[in-house]
């Protein structure tokens, strides 16, 4: 890996991150198309690199991160997801990342599925419209739908959000909790991550993940506020049909011996 690719996956991560597109897989898949090679350190790469994104979050809803009731419900929702992930570290890590045939199936199913959703379901005036205000029983779901995100290419920001809706929970409220459960989530992985694996990093290797950390954090700031601006406008069947069509693209190129 040199300078170039790690500018691109850290535009690649800020952008997809809060996108219910899968951020994982289009690391993955961007670094299939570089001719990266899905070593040890590229794994590592592409989960520490989402913390930049999360800083963006922090950055930019620091109020919120400061309310107690805020904070109980968000640890309450990663509870769930911080026990799996525990448990299911290595498998993840050792062989889902490296299967895209896993990840595409995902975008494709995902991508079905947000679409089906979206012309189903009904937002009522009724539901819930505050954080501090979200169920602590609403939160653990949600914990457990995100833990659904640790198969790559599922989407972690869509599992919530998707999960949020159908649990009565407004759309706006769900996307900004969305982002903000983004952020002790993330922090849990980048920790486990370096924990076992930041010996093993040369100085070259950490001066790319800071590049690819900071670039990262500055492409998040823009794509939260893009999503929030095409959420006001647009349904997430847009984002259904760009799964499908970057899946069926992917198996192509995969038939075709890429």
């Amino acid at each position: 890996m040199n300078l170039l690719h790690a500018l691109i996956l850290g535009l690649v991560e800020g952008f997809t991150e809060f996108l219910p597109i899968s951020s994982t897989a289009h690391l993955a898949l961007t670094g299939k198309l570089l001719g990266l090679d899905q070593s040890e350190y590229l794994k590592s790469f592409e989960i520490i690199i989402q913390l930049g994104a999360i800083l963006a979050v922090v950055f930019l809803y620091w109020q919120s991160l400061l309310k107690w009731e805020v904070i109980n419900r968000l640890l309450l929702a990663f509870l769930p997801t911080g026990i799996l992930g525990l448990l299911f570290y290595k498998l993840v890590k050792q062989y889902l990342l490296e299967d895209f045939n896993v990840m595409l199936w995902a975008l494709l199913v995902g991508g079905l599925l947000l679409i089906i959703f979206e012309r189903t379901h009904r937002e009522k005036s009724t539901e819930t419209q505050e954080l501090s205000s979200i169920p602590y029983k609403t939160c653990i779901l949600l914990g457990l739908f995100q833990s659904v995100a640790m198969i790559p290419g599922v989407s972690r920001s869509a599992a919530t959000i998707v999960g949020g809706l159908l649990l009565g929970l407004q759309k706006k409220t769900i996307v900004e909790f969305s982002f903000l459960l983004a952020v002790p989530t993330m922090l849990a992985a980048t920790t486990l991550d370096l924990y076992k694996n930041a010996q093993s990093f040369t100085s070259d290797q950490i001066a790319l993940l800071s590049v690819g950390f900071f670039t990262s954090f500055l492409m998040a700031l823009v794509s939260i506020k893009f999503l929030l601006a095409t959420l006001r406008k647009q349904t997430f069947s847009a984002f259904g049909f760009y799964r499908i069509g970057i899946a069926c693209l992917f198996f192509v190129l995969l038939y075709l011996g890429f």
